[in-house]
């Protein structure tokens, strides 16, 4: 049976190769995933271990908390002079490595501003692994080194002018020197490098290091590293150079993680689609084949024998399809990478890295998904009775089966429900209230699958009246061709609803975000102008506000500080900490449960604001104490003293003052400005005197009214949008193949229909019209439930945020244009198609059976 199994594969080549296209684009992007990431991780394992090549040893600060900007603490200097004294230390150096911001001799911003900037302090020949390929190494606080390939990016070259910006304001350097370190490519990352005492500077850190590099001397790493650890406080960490490179991938592969979760839901999406093609596929070659079926029954094959071949018809196409799309990953791992590189997250990279799991996870894949969406059709094939060889049949529809299959879809759609309300509101952490929604939405959507060819015939005559009106005869005869074997037209149309449903709800739920976001921008902000990073996220220099409370025109300036920290003897986690000016009822609309603008005004060190949904949360009220453990080790003990609701998300969960941010908390940094101008001042005159004042001493900085706030905050929402279109195309891609094919196997099937239709006067023209409208049809079908489904489940996700102020909202206009898209997609897909009905011989159709 393998060998007739081969050769009736091989017959219908072009069949197999459209449905092995389907396992190919689902395969590809699962390794592609695999491929990118698992790249990325290499290129940084290599340049933690490059840079740390000379180094046996090394100190940092202990960070009991991660932030989210990345930022970690320093230490006390003094430390030093007690590791040089240790016995087996050869040399050691105190070192900066701090972000920053890198700009041009006009203040323009070198590379993405989402790329993170290191400004880092130079190392002794002993200890340093950067090579220099031109100039050499700053000699005074003048001159710096900048890696070459940011320096290549920006143009600049040895004596040019490079500006840093930190925590002081902008200065200028002359570049003396190009850097380069191991052969990784360090993606958008650029690393500048500065005499000690000015990079301690420029970073707010004069008697401080971020780390200490030491190199040994006759003594293994483990033996000084204990030596080493005798002699510091507990408030640092001593590592060997491995020990420590491996702690720094650990937590890249942490931070990142996301992105490979991410990538590869996209990934099931597409294999998803993918196996509503191969079982349609299946379906219909299974019941075009019954005469050869029947054949190999008269002749004595087995029903076994029979679902044998019709297995290994699949095997071969799912093995294909897996090593193809293996090697098709390498091309989606490139591609991926160059999406990123256009929206400004350019990751680093080295040589691509496919690992055994990449091979074994494709393949796997690949032939799986091809054996279960085939196993239900070639279960169809043994039922085939031996008379099929006589006489052209059609294998039987029981009623019974119908209802059956009508009470899972049913079941499927309830259980799907259950599980996406208990993921919403069972409380369970994130990780399984993610699992119950995710897979809540694909049974809710297998049930709708069952469902549908029950909706097939209603929703055709919805889609195809139009067409009807305007075509008439043409027109019908497409709506009664998709009508004719709704089982067949509800899994084509499933294929594009499932990608329509994902498109719909992410982009309801990102008009949702948009429109709470203005909401929320305009019911909180009382002041005129903000001021924040550029990127929207990380923190300003604290010299910002005062520099700009100074320009003519602003009544006063209030800052926003924030930190993570971990909340102990309760319900752990990690909330936001903020602190405010106390002049911040001036500019913020703070909305108060328990307390007022003075509960703010007069906040002590001792003292905590809670969110009310964190407090609620946590069993706290007020008058309780409540303690956290934050990035430097202290753990504040603070009595709570107030409540606020904060819609924005601006405030976080806990409010204290700005004097314990800086002590306990550890941050001095603002992440945003907020400034009020004095009645009748010309808004748009102080704001251009602003940004004058910003580029010129504090780049990294940037002005926004109300209005300009909302559209960054939408054009950082498009750009995402942009990219969750971009991945989700390939599932769309494999849905319109999934039409392509059934309108071409379909015209197989109606070959003599068509020489008919061609017979009594239809024109080749009027065949081509009518196999598109078809197509549209089938195409508009899956749109109109993918959008109704999209619509549903970002209704029902919607829910749990309503308190944190969050609202739908319908972009109709969008919806419309996804419908219009869909009903073009089915005129693409319907192109091949057509053509080839409208070129079948008239007299051959006629004696065909």
């Amino acid at each position: 049976m393998t060998s007739l199994a081969l050769k009736s594969l091989w017959a219908r080549k072009v069949r197999a190769l459209t449905t092995m296209l389907a396992v190919v684009i689902g395969v590809a992007f699962v390794a592609g995933t695999y491929i990118l990431t698992d790249t990325t991780f290499a290129a940084f394992d290599e340049i933690f271990e490059d840079s740390l090549a000379k180094t046996d040893v090394v100190i940092s600060a202990k960070d009991e908390v991660r932030q989210e900007s990345g930022e970690v603490p320093s230490f006390g200097a003094d430390l030093l002079p007690k590791v040089k004294q240790v016995r087996g230390v050869s040399v050691a150096a105190g070192q900066i490595f701090t972000p920053g911001g890198f700009f041009d001799e006009e203040n323009e911003q070198i590379g993405s501003k989402f790329a993170p900037k290191f400004i880092t302090s130079i190392l002794p020949e002993a200890l340093e692994t950067q090579t220099y390929t031109e100039g050499r190494l700053p000699r005074d606080a003048s001159e710096a080194a900048l890696d070459q390939d940011a320096a290549e990016e920006a143009g600049l070259g040895l004596g040019d002018t490079l500006k840093l910006a930190s925590v002081e304001r902008v200065a200028a350097y002359r570049i003396v020197g190009l850097t380069r370190l191991g052969d990784a490519s360090w993606g958008g990352a650029s690393i500048a490098g500065l005499v000690l005492p000015e990079a301690q500077r420029i970073t707010g850190k004069r008697g401080e290091f971020d780390q200490i590099a030491i190199a040994a001397a006759g003594v293994s790493e483990a033996t000084l590293k204990q030596r080493v650890e005798r002699v510091v406080p507990s408030s640092v960490l001593v590592e060997t150079a491995k020990q420590n490179a491996e702690r720094n991938s650990d937590q890249i592969r942490e931070d990142i993680g996301f992105l490979r979760i991410a990538l590869l839901v996209f990934a099931f999406v597409a294999l998803f689609v993918g196996a509503f093609l191969i079982f349609n596929t299946f379906s219909i070659t299974v019941a075009q084949r019954i005469r050869e079926f029947g054949m190999l029954r008269t002749l004595g094959a087995s029903r076994r024998q029979i679902l044998s071949s019709v297995v290994i018809e699949a095997l071969a196409i799912g093995l294909l399809g897996a090593l193809v799309g293996l090697l098709a990953g390498y091309g989606i791992a490139v591609g991926l990478n160059a999406l990123f590189v256009a929206i400004g997250i350019d990751l680093p990279t080295t040589a691509l890295v496919t690992k055994d799991r990449t091979i074994v996870v494709s393949l796997l894949i690949g032939i799986g998904v091809t054996l279960v969406s085939s196993f239900i059709p070639a279960l169809r094939s043994t039922r085939v009775p031996p008379i099929a060889a006589l006489l052209a049949i059609e294998l039987p529809h029981s009623r019974r089966r119908g209802l059956v299959t009508a009470a899972a879809a049913v079941l499927l759609g309830v259980a799907g429900l259950a599980m996406l309300l208990a993921g919403l509101f069972g409380g369970a952490d994130g990780g399984a209230a993610a699992g119950l929604m995710g897979g809540g939405a694909v049974v809710v959507i297998l049930g709708v699958s069952l469902f549908s060819p029950r909706l097939v015939r209603p929703l055709a005559s919805v889609a195809g009246k139009p067409l009807e009106i305007a075509r008439r005869l043409t027109g019908r005869l497409a709506r009664e061709n998709t009508q004719r074997n709704p089982a067949r037209t509800a899994v084509t149309a499933a294929a594009l609803m499932i990608g329509l449903a994902v498109v719909v709800f992410v982009t309801v739920f990102a008009a949702g975000i948009k429109s709470s976001i203005a909401t929320a921008v305009d019911e909180s902000f009382q002041g005129e102008l903000v001021i924040q990073n550029s990127d929207g996220f990380s923190p300003i220099s604290p010299r910002t506000a005062p520099a700009a409370a100074r320009v003519s025109g602003v009544e006063l300036v209030s800052s926003l500080r924030a930190a993570q920290a971990k909340l102990l003897d309760g319900g752990g986690g990690k909330p936001r900490v903020s602190s405010l000016s106390r002049n911040a009822d001036a500019v913020l609309n703070i909305d108060w449960t328990d307390g007022g603008p003075e509960t703010l005004r007069r906040l002590t060190d001792g003292e905590a604001i809670l969110n009310k949904s964190f407090a609620d949360g946590n069993d706290l009220a007020l008058g309780d104490r409540v303690r956290f453990l934050t990035q430097i080790g202290a753990k504040p003990e603070l009595e709570v003293v107030g409540e606020f609701e904060d819609k924005a998300g601006l405030l976080g969960s806990v409010i204290v003052t700005q004097g314990l941010m800086a002590r306990q908390f550890d941050q001095r940094d603002d992440l945003i400005d907020f400034v009020k101008l004095t009645p009748g001042a010309d808004a748009a005159r102080v704001q251009a005197s602003l940004a004058a004042l910003m580029k010129r001493d504090f780049p990294v900085a940037e002005v926004r009214n109300q209005q300009e706030l909302k559209e960054n905050q939408e054009e950082q929402i498009n750009q995402l949008l942009g990219l969750i279109y971009a991945l989700l195309g390939l599932a769309v891609i494999v849905s319109l193949f999934g039409i392509a094919n059934t309108l071409a196997l379909s015209i197989h099937e109606r070959t003599r229909e068509l020489g008919m239709l061609r017979a009594i006067g239809m024109s080749r023209r009027q065949v081509r019209t009518m196999i598109r409208y078809e197509a549209v049809i089938t195409a508009l079908i899956g749109a109109l439930l993918g959008m109704v489904l999209g619509v549903i489940f970002a209704a029902l996700i919607a829910q749990p945020l309503k308190d944190e102020g969050f609202a739908l909202s319908y972009p109709v206009g969008t919806l419309v244009a996804l419908l219009v898209f869909a009903a073009i997609a089915g005129v693409l897909a319907a192109i091949a198609p057509a053509r080839r009905a409208s070129r079948l011989n008239v007299l051959e159709s006629l004696q065909y059976e």
